[in-house]
């Protein structure tokens, strides 16, 4: 996953971390906007998501990131 990808998950995930608290889960679609303007990053994320992790459809943000953060 490159970097700009991973730094962007934990910002997404230290933001709803912060406005919701460490209950809060999310989508990969929590990291892109409601326009597809990066279909080759959305690909990646859902890639990682979904095949790599099978992670179902909501997580816990807690989680998301430390798994991103393992990645460093």
């Amino acid at each position: 996953m490159r970097a700009s990808l991973r730094q962007k998950i934990i910002d997404v995930c230290d933001r709803k971390i912060g406005d919701k608290g460490p209950s809060v889960g999310l989508s990969f679609y929590a990291f892109f906007a409601n326009r597809n303007d990066d279909p080759e990053l959305l690909m990646e994320a859902a890639e990682w998501w979904i095949r790599t992790h099978r992670l179902d459809h909501f997580e816990k943000a807690v989680k998301i990131k430390a798994m991103v953060e393992e990645m460093t």
